[in-house]
């Protein structure tokens, strides 16, 4: 697109919506490390050992999800493990328990997860309605699905299941393409890489370097559709999905066309960006390149990353953002509503400070609770020796935190949300949840070969908020694609959907927090369940966590310990 039409888009957009949405005044909020007082000790192993083994700088992703139903959000961080040609202890994934005190406890033995896999990325959902979350981990093949038995207890299905996809995985999501009630899983790959297959690149022409992905061939996502009996079938071809030449990283749960139907979008490393749209029938079809989203403005492919899609503008419409190479800048693609997205990164704040760094984790996300959706961005670059050949990019990065003014401007405020956000980390995945319950949402970061964070948030809840839980009855039970809408008497509607995937290899709790600014209560909720209906709910006041079942409306309400 060129300038001129790009900047006579984004006059009419901002138009539209500057009457609608205008950043409330600012809150202070910190985002304290809390890890080693929450009691979680865990620490990522790449198992390199110098032969520069291409999976070695993926790291891994990690969850928010509440296994136990206590109404807690509890902790799942994925591990990768030592080289098979290498001795060493071993490494598993890591679960721990929300003991409801600020700490944790891991669980991980006891609940049937000390599994040893080169694990690289996480979804969780409830894929059998039975009313417990089961877990499925991405790896470098095979993939693993844990069935959650109740009682705090796992145990590995994948065979009986028919998912374990032998490719390099890394993103995965569980949704309901077709509707029916049950969810289906769709697994991002790779690219085709084996130790014995590696190859030797170097970046200073004399020691070897970690190899780009432009180095292997590709891997085409998988699709499983739910059988509904606990088995699953490989539907990638019969879906249109197949393509050997993605090199697929992150993926994200969006309705394009705001039609009811989930579309699929797929972030590629080196390869063009997909936009999957549902065609009603059990059939995509990538229309990536006709709405503007598979290159960058000069036609280049970049180095997708994590990726997340919300309506972040009062539109009505979900925007996307996408994590990029360092030199390439994230993307925030603004939904035109017309099958067309333009990206607004590169005139932005969020272009600007993210040119040098490297972009894994991102997502949409209301840090201080105002009503408008923020960005949090986990960086870290894949090479250790990148900066003797590039003196301004480091290897360990600081994070972004970009609050949303509104009208589509935003401002970095990682330096001014305390230290933790301004440490050096080499970090890959990220997400959010309220792990005390307060009504703000905290952040989990994990780094390549090194310790998770807990990061709290402090000072997020001195704004309103509404927390809401879906369950599916008809639809499938988390309520996974469901629409939710809260109407205030203070500003424009706030539409969120329930979701799994998103960011990096990760995936946030499943719960939807709305941020309410100064409201003390919701003129009314609107849900468009999975299957199409429509609840309309009356208004409410804020500060509580509303459990809404699929037609029954509020089964439960229970107040936040929001704090001044």
């Amino acid at each position: 697109m060129t300038s001129v039409r790009r900047i006579a888009a984004f006059i009419v957009v901002v138009g539209a919506s500057a009457a609608l949405l205008v950043g409330a005044p600012g809150i202070a909020i910190t985002f304290t490390d809390v890890t080693a007082a929450s009691g979680i000790k865990f620490r990522h192993v790449n198992g390199a050992f110098g032969k520069k083994y291409l999976p070695e700088t993926l790291g891994s992703g990690c969850a928010f999800l509440d296994f136990d139903n206590d109404g807690w959000q509890d902790v799942l961080l994925i591990n990768s493990m030592p080289w098979p040609s290498r001795q060493g202890p071993p490494s598993y994934p890591a679960l721990y328990r929300n003991n409801h005190d600020g700490t944790f406890t891991d669980v991980t033995r006891q609940a049937g997860l000390a599994v040893q896999m080169y694990g690289v990325g996480v979804a969780a959902a409830d894929y059998d309605n039975d009313g417990n979350i089961d877990i499925y981990i991405t790896a470098l093949g095979p993939n693993h699905l844990f069935h959650n038995l109740g009682g705090g207890k796992f145990k590995d299905v994948t065979i009986t299941a028919g998912v374990g996809d032998p490719a390099f995985s890394t993103s995965a999501m569980w949704f309901d393409y077709d509707r029916d009630g049950k969810l289906d899983l769709f697994v991002a790959n790779y690219v085709q890489w084996t130790a014995e297959g590696d190859l030797y690149c170097t970046l200073d022409g004399k020691t070897k370097s970690y190899c780009t992905p432009e180095s292997y061939k590709g891997q085409s996502a998988t699709l499983y559709h739910n059988r509904g009996d606990g088995t699953f079938e490989d539907v990638t071809r019969k879906a249109g999905l197949y393509d050997p030449s993605s090199k697929a990283l992150g993926v994200a749960l969006i309705d394009v066309a705001a039609d009811g139907w989930p579309d699929v979008f797929v972030a590629n490393d080196t390869q063009p960006n997909k936009l999957y749209r549902n065609r009603h029938d059990g059939t995509f079809v990538d229309q990536g390149m006709t709405a503007g989203v598979a290159f960058n403005e000069a036609g280049v492919a970049r180095a997708g990353m994590g990726v997340d899609a919300a309506d972040y503008d009062g539109s009505g419409r979900q925007a996307i953002i996408i994590g990029n190479f360092s030199n390439e800048m994230m993307a925030l693609y603004a939904n035109e509503g017309n099958g067309l997205f333009i990206d607004e990164a590169p005139s932005s704040t969020i272009g600007q400070a993210s040119l040098l760094t490297l972009t894994f984790g991102c997502f949409f996300f209301d840090a201080d609770l105002d009503g408008l959706l923020d960005i949090f961005a986990a960086n870290g670059h894949v090479s250790d020796d990148i900066n003797n050949v590039q003196p301004k990019v480091t290897y360990a990065q600081p994070a972004h935190l970009f609050r949303n003014l509104g009208a589509k401007k935003f401002e970095d405020i990682s330096t001014k949300s305390g230290t933790a956000l301004q440490q050096r980390v080499v970090a890959r995945g990220a997400a959010y949840g309220d792990i005390d319950n307060d009504g703000d949402l905290d952040l989990l970061i994990t780094t390549n070969n090194g310790p998770a964070r807990l990061l709290r948030n402090d000072g997020g809840n001195r704004n309103h908020m509404l927390r809401v839980k879906t369950i599916g009855t008809e639809s499938n039970r988390d309520g996974i694609g469901a629409k939710v809408r809260v109407t205030t008497d203070t500003g424009p509607a706030r539409q969120v959907t329930v979701k799994t995937g998103s960011s990096y290899c990760s995936q946030s709790e499943l719960p939807l927090t709305f941020g309410l600014g100064t409201s003390t209560s919701v003129k009314s909720i609107e849900i468009t369940w999975p299957n199409g209906k429509v609840e309309r709910l009356p208004g409410t006041a804020s500060d509580q966590v509303l459990t809404v079942q699929e037609g029954k409306g509020v089964i439960r309400a229970e107040p936040i310990r929001r704090t001044s």
